[in-house]
């Protein structure tokens, strides 16, 4: 069973969010109201930080693209009285919409903020359940219906693009990667088998300098960065 992960070179990277503005169109996020985005409500499942280093005048900024960081020992997992979120064997961490209740403990328990809730109905205002379908297709399959207001979301890896890959018997990773990689115009994120020797990322993580955000948390995410 393959381990998907993704490098993300940040000499490479300049900041332009392609990936973000690709992965809201993947995933149908909602843009926002101008007033959301006044407020800094509007929801993105993958961001772009500026983080500084230094003082003036050698101030630097580092630009780091910030996707769900699919840990291996994810704290938001723990914490989910609904079992909305879980580990699938590939190592994605899933967000089941039809469990989550909204209560919202994973976007404390993250360590990294890449957790978002899709919150109040555009028109009335007002906090809701989701009303989605409980039963599984012909195939088998649950169906993926348009999200509602009033669940967290988040980056998934798009795994329905790994899956249809799988599925296809197409290579992930060279054929087929998530949406923000696709859209990268400097080809700073690779995605693949972090346990393939073989794959782009395993030899980028073998003859380059790399780091993973928040290392003493213990939380072993799957998302590496190169130095720039």
């Amino acid at each position: 069973m393959a381990k998907w992960g993704m490098v993300i070179d940040l000499g490479k990277c300049t900041g332009c969010q392609s990936c973000s503005v690709a992965c809201k169109a993947e995933n149908d996020v909602p843009h926002g109201s101008p007033e959301e985005h006044q407020q800094q409500r509007a929801p993105f499942w993958h961001k772009v930080f500026a983080v500084s280093q230094g003082e003036y005048p050698t101030q630097k900024i580092n630009l780091i693209p910030m996707p769900c960081m699919h840990c291996e020992d994810a704290p938001c997992i723990v914490v989910c009285p609904a079992k909305a979120t879980y580990h699938r064997e590939d190592g994605i961490v899933i967000q089941n919409f039809r469990r989550c209740i909204g209560c919202r403990y994973c976007i404390v328990a993250c360590p990294y903020g890449v957790r978002n809730f899709n919150f109040k109905d555009q028109v009335s205002q007002e906090y809701h359940r989701p009303d989605l379908p409980l039963e599984r297709t012909d195939k088998g399959i649950w169906p993926f219906p348009q999200r509602v207001r009033g669940v967290v979301e988040k980056c998934t890896f798009c795994f329905h693009r790994i899956d249809q890959a799988i599925r296809e018997g197409k290579k992930v990773g060279s054929d087929v990667v998530p949406a923000c990689a696709e859209a990268c115009p400097a080809r700073a994120i690779s995605f693949g088998d972090i346990e393939d020797p073989n794959s782009e990322v395993s030899r980028l993580l073998a003859t380059r300098g790399s780091f993973r955000l928040r290392e003493e948390m213990k939380t072993e995410p799957k998302v590496f960065y190169l130095y720039g």
